[in-house]
């Protein structure tokens, strides 16, 4: 067999917690247990009936069959801007500074690869989401791992990052409310991450998946602009001239619409020109279907909105009292669909083993924290993707493996 030599950008490729998890649950399953699946963060709840309307109408169209280029998107972008304005009371232009994405992800992995030079840092969430690192691996860039802590409500400190890695810094990556802590962050804090970036001249990006999939209790604190109808702050709130900022939202989340693979970028025009230019390289957009499905979920009743946070919110309640009845005393998370939770001993130090017996005894899947990065070890992401009596199932099953 001819000896095929890869590129050196796929090692740190080639550890997914995702993977990981997947094989263990396979092993599980061949053995005959019954898995209870809460490693991954997909939603069960459908997309709302007038959304798949708009699509099962468009497969009729025949106009609708072929390459979508980007002046074909005129549509969708108006709707992503006027929800955007409507949200958080933000100006946007249509035209130059928002751009269709395959899911968030496209932009999250792409975006490093028109920003970053081989060796340039990227200031990364640690723990974050794994796509976040795999851009920067993809255009050769180093990362740098900003620590969340608890005591500082996962939340990174900018006054630790070292000044020789800042010299050689050219984006940082944030995303609150936040996978896989579940944190939300208030106004003031984006503020302080824009004056920081501008200061040190970092493009700054904001992964928003989670923006509507907050709790009512959040909104006294998280958000202080009086032109918001959002309980959690954009980052174009607090950069209004999107000096320095791109942000990313994706319908999977708030519209249940994971499988159709519809986001946009929204942001510094510059950026968002870039980022198209790279988008160009590697695909066209979705089919035209996908794009009516999405603007009629931007642009139609939100009541599925609101009944999806009250059914995740629900989820969390009894989730959370199903740990506490068995002595696993974990912070009751503000938003998202997650619960971040702290192992007990001895599995303090060793999440992956953790799920891998657990699974393995029980069938009930979980993340391990170290999967997002080394300051997640010591955690474990528990995805609220089934309904409460399930969920209880899971906490039983975990507490005859914890003790």
């Amino acid at each position: 067999m001819t000896n095929i030599q890869f590129a050196k950008r796929l090692q740190p490729l080639k550890s997914n917690v995702f993977a990981d998890m997947d094989r263990a649950k396979a092993v599980a399953l061949a053995a005959g247990r019954e898995v209870i699946d809460l490693s991954l963060g997909s939603s069960d709840l459908p997309a709302e009936a007038h959304v798949i309307e708009a699509i099962a109408q468009s497969l009729h169209d025949r106009s609708t069959h072929g390459y979508l280029l980007f002046n074909g998107t005129q549509g969708f972008r108006e709707a992503a801007v006027n929800w955007y304005e409507q949200k958080f009371g933000i100006k946007v232009d249509p035209q130059t500074e928002v751009l269709p994405l395959i899911g968030s992800q496209e932009g999250t992995a792409h975006l490093p690869l028109a920003i970053l030079n081989p060796g340039d840092f990227a200031l990364l969430l640690d723990p974050g989401y794994p796509s976040h690192a795999g851009g920067v691996y993809l255009a050769s860039g180093q990362i740098y791992p900003m620590p969340l802590l608890a005591e500082n409500g996962f939340l990174p400190v900018f006054a630790d990052i070292p000044a020789p890695v800042l010299a050689q810094s050219r984006m940082m990556v944030l995303s609150y409310p936040h996978n896989p802590t579940a944190a939300i962050a208030p106004l003031s804090f984006f503020q302080e991450a824009v004056a920081f970036c501008q200061q040190h001249n970092l493009v700054l990006v904001h992964d928003f998946p989670y923006v509507d999939l907050v709790f009512q209790e959040t909104g006294e604190w998280a958000d202080s602009s009086p032109n918001s109808k959002s309980l959690v702050p954009s980052i174009l709130q607090a950069d209004p001239e999107k000096s320095v900022s791109i942000e990313f939202f994706t319908l999977s989340k708030s519209y249940n619409m994971g499988g159709f693979r519809i986001g946009y970028a929204i942001g510094n025009a510059q950026l968002i020109k870039a980022l198209r230019q790279v988008k160009a390289a590697v695909d066209f957009n979705q089919y035209r279907g996908i794009l009516n499905g999405a603007i009629a979920a931007l642009t139609g009743p939100q009541a599925g909105v609101k009944s999806a946070v009250t059914t995740f919110q629900g989820r969390r309640d009894a989730f959370i009292s199903a740990l506490h009845r068995i002595g696993w005393n974990v912070p009751t998370p503000q938003a998202t669909m997650y619960i971040w939770a702290k192992l007990p001993s001895p599995w303090s130090e060793n999440s992956v083993e953790f799920c891998t017996q657990l699974v393995k005894q029980t069938g009930v899947a979980v993340s391990p924290g170290a999967g997002f990065g080394k300051s997640g070890e010591g955690y474990v992401r528990f995805a609220l993707v089934h309904e409460p009596p399930l969920l209880e199932i899971a906490v039983e099953r975990m507490a005859e493996f914890l003790h």
